[in-house]
């Protein structure tokens, strides 16, 4: 899913870039904001059907070009991986044509009871979902984030000369 944002000057730095931090609350927002498109589902919703939720545990961001104060940017989210307890969501940022590759993030989160705080294995109704909307063409076992990376700038540089 993608969503376009602007970029407010409130989040940015000295030099009129979005300030490092602050691409995950962009992120984050934006993938808020894509999950109730696609499945009407809020986070609130999810945890009170199942008493569990994912709780962040790494992040891995690359920061290639900066987003500046006032410009417009699309926010591109999947999920890439999952097993029985974990999950592996991609989220990206792009210029507003799609062309230029800004800024790249996996994030990985564990699976927890609400209650306990303890990991837990994904309740069937989760893992059904989980299969149906992972992106199939990211091997995650196979492939580096630089190796993805390059695959996300030959996909929009495709897309771009097909327009």
């Amino acid at each position: 899913m993608s969503s376009k944002m602007i970029i407010r000057f409130q989040d940015c730095d000295p030099l009129n870039h979005l300030n490092n931090a602050k691409y995950f609350d962009y992120y984050f927002n934006a993938r808020e904001d894509h999950v109730f498109q696609a499945y009407k589902l809020t986070s609130a919703d999810f945890f009170k059907k199942f008493k569990a939720g994912w709780v962040a545990y790494n992040h891995n961001i690359s920061y290639l070009r900066p987003a500046l104060v006032g410009e417009n940017v699309v926010i591109h989210s999947s999920i890439i991986f999952h097993n029985e307890n974990t999950m592996v969501v991609e989220l990206y940022m792009t210029d507003l044509e799609n062309k230029i590759l800004k800024n790249h993030l996996w994030t990985t989160m564990k699976y927890i009871d609400v209650k306990t705080g303890m990991s837990m294995t994904h309740h069937p109704e989760v893992m059904d979902l989980l299969e149906r909307v992972t992106l199939e063409e990211v091997n995650f076992d196979q492939i580096d984030k630089n190796e993805r990376m390059k695959q996300i700038k030959a996909d929009l540089l495709k897309t771009s000369e097909n327009k």
